[in-house]
């Protein structure tokens, strides 16, 4: 797979006036959330004053954003058979794209765009936007590594079997259409038929000139198709926030065509976003925010997601912590609902009662005296962002000092690449490294700059979670150090884009994004891994990335460098993130090569410490010494919400009842 240089040009673009229209409704919520947990003390204060001022810019004291939409409600019968029409032509195209010999063809990616932005996920559009923009490269360079299978692809869409002979090429309707809903055109049967427009529409409108040779009409195609593709990027990533890429794509689209209306358009409401959210009339693009927000839910076609409360869970999680806490079990237990904004009481005075939710949780099977270890977990789904620093590449820890009883290892096969001992090289080859040995990845996302370290660690832990499952031939949503997390999903039906719920209320995105964390960079990353992302996007589609992304978040820890404060480790425990969060916890844990739970000697407030048989491992992922403002504020970003144990809502006056014991959060 090749970079994607600047396309050709021609044609109008196919996203047209229907997505500009109701683009313009979009209000997007920026929040940075806090990245990591990262123990006891806070890090970084800069990065968390920076979310904290972008949120508050766009949002009012409750939480919601500073400018409201307005739309008609839609029947909810027609809404949705509409939105199980829409499922079911994503799947039509998403099972072609998984079949020879389509992996490569830019016309199912640019349909599938389509349905994408139909369904309300803007940032899937883009995602296989690019995708098509990639194999429009493809199609144009016969040095390029899927050229053939991209140009029969795009040939079987031009050409149909009467006019095989006869010289002229149908444009393919994604191309042609001009802004009201095409999904309808669209046709897939058992195979993928060439897409005609109404007869008789000749040079210009349904057929290209039947004169012209293969060359020019390949040419001729790809660029409308470049167009197209660079229209839907622009518009998608300006709905996701973000705004960089967006407007660097709108710009590369009006390189090739100057007078293109609908990329005029979207240029221009680029500016108005970057204004308003900016806060300025004049902007240099290197001001443009690139981070933005997404829906974070499983998504409708997710069958990997398991039941978490089932007894088979159950059986499965207990039987792993019988070597990492065999005094601890997994339970179902009840947690509080968390909010966007601290809970206000009602016209009487009364504080609304708070809802709960099932999630898991650890518990203790038997007395736990102060000072006892509890936990004892190693984790390989980690990553470090420091490029050819002394860390073990399995588990991140700091190597020893060189010497003539060192255990330090390296790969036979790969140049500085390190481990602490011959037991983390074994477990490496059996779990990743196989996926990455000399593979030049080791350079990828690493020393970026400061403010971009906790994005840089996330994708390098989305790497690493591709390697496991390159490794051992498991689905990524399948690993055992991922499948059982809870994401801090939202239900579908209330997270969708652009139409207001029952409530209507706006609808809430949380899931970080961006065009290189999200799209270009997960894919550089598999390429590395010499890994063909076009004929495996069952397992490598963006929504894989997403809900990898979603589960990492509120549940990876991180070690920070003692000189620069910067965080510098990553890692997925995935027993270690059950323990759910209190401010008043009652263990203590240290992040090491290993993540381990002490029983604190000492709870909050000066009680003495201890955890009886029965009583639930209470996790903390906030700096506990902090007001209970600034402890909210600091752990909205791994928790999902405002904390809402015990001691946050008695000490910001919102239960008077409650006692010193607190109830858990919960991730």
């Amino acid at each position: 797979m090749a970079p994607h240089h600047q396309g050709l040009s021609g044609g109008r673009n196919a996203f047209g006036w229907t997505a500009v229209r109701w683009i313009f409704f979009v209000v997007l919520v920026f929040g940075l959330g806090n990245a990591f947990n990262l123990g006891d003390k806070p890090w970084n204060t800069w990065v968390w004053k920076l979310s904290t001022n972008l949120a508050e810019n766009l949002r009012d004291p409750h939480g919601q954003p500073k400018t409201k939409y307005t739309l008609p409600v839609m029947d909810n019968s027609k809404e949705d058979a509409n939105t199980q029409r829409l499922l079911s032509k994503r799947a039509s195209i998403t099972t072609a794209l998984q079949q020879e010999p389509y992996h490569y063809d830019l016309i199912l990616y640019l349909e599938r765009a389509a349905v994408h932005g139909d369904l309300r996920y803007p940032d899937l559009a883009a995602g296989d936007a690019y995708r098509a923009l990639l194999l429009c490269d493809e199609c144009t360079d016969e040095s390029f590594e899927y050229h053939e299978q991209a140009l029969d692809a795009l040939r079987s869409h031009c050409i149909s079997d009467d006019n095989r002979n006869g010289g002229r090429w149908q444009i393919p309707v994604i191309l042609m259409n001009h802004g009201e809903s095409y999904i309808d055109e669209l046709s897939l049967p058992s195979g993928v038929e060439a897409l005609s427009l109404e007869a008789g529409q000749e040079n210009g409108g349904a057929y290209l000139d039947g004169d012209e040779d293969e060359d020019t009409k390949v040419l001729r195609i790809v660029r409308m198709a470049s167009l197209r593709c660079y229209h839907v990027l622009a518009i998608s990533l300006m709905v996701c926030g973000s705004l960089k890429s967006a407007y660097e794509f709108c710009l590369r689209g009006l390189a090739i065509e100057p007078e293109d209306e609908d990329l005029l358009q979207a240029l221009e409401y680029i500016h108005l976003r970057a204004k308003r959210r900016l806060g300025v009339e004049e902007f240099d693009i290197t001001q443009l925010p690139d981070q933005g927000l997404v829906r974070r839910e499983v998504y409708p076609w997710n069958e990997h997601e398991p039941d978490r409360f089932s007894a088979e869970t159950l059986a499965f999680l207990n039987k792993e912590m019988e070597t990492i806490a065999p005094k601890c079990e997994v339970r179902v237990t009840e947690l509080p609902v968390l909010h966007e904004a601290p809970i206000e009481p009602d016209d009487s005075g009364n504080i609304p009662e708070i809802r709960s939710n099932k999630q898991l949780g650890l518990f203790a099977k038997e007395d736990i005296a102060p000072g006892e270890e509890l936990l004892d977990e190693i984790s390989f789904l980690a990553a470090n962002n420091v490029f050819k620093d002394s860390l073990c590449d399995a588990c991140s820890s700091e190597l020893p000092p060189l010497g003539e009883d060192c255990p330090v290892v390296g790969c036979p096969d790969c140049e500085d690449i390190m481990f602490c001992n011959e037991d983390c090289l074994s477990r490496a080859l059996e779990t990743y490294h196989p996926a990455v040995c000399d593979k030049d990845i080791d350079a990828i996302a690493k020393d970026v700059d400061p403010k971009e370290k906790p994005f840089a660690l996330y994708l390098l832990l989305l790497g690493r979670a591709l390697a496991m499952s390159t490794t051992m031939d498991v689905h990524p949503l399948d690993l055992k150090e991922v499948k059982y997390i809870w994401g801090d999903f939202l239900p579908t039906a209330s997270n969708a884009a652009i139409l207001p719920s029952k409530a209507g209320a706006s609808p809430t995105w949380t899931l970080p994004f961006s065009f290189s964390s999200n799209i270009s960079g997960p894919l550089h990353t598999l390429e590395k891994m010499d890994i063909d992302v076009f004929s495996s996007i069952d397992h490598y589609d963006l929504w894989i990335f997403n809900t990898l992304y979603a589960k990492f978040r509120g549940t990876a820890s991180a070690r920070v460098n003692h000189r620069t404060g910067h965080p510098e480790v990553a890692a997925v425990h995935p027993l270690w993130c059950l323990g759910n969060h209190d401010c008043d916890p009652n263990v203590k844990w240290e992040w090491g090569a290993r993540m381990r739970f002490w029983c604190r000697e000492t709870r909050v407030g000066g009680r003495k410490g201890g955890i009886k048989k029965g009583d639930e491992i209470l996790n903390h992922y906030t700096d506990i010494d902090l007001p209970v403002k600034e402890r909210r504020e600091w752990a909205k970003g791994s928790l999902g919400g405002f904390c809402m144990c015990g001691r946050c809502r008695r000490e910001a006056g919102e239960d008077v009842n409650c006692n010193g014991d607190g109830i858990a959060n919960g991730v």
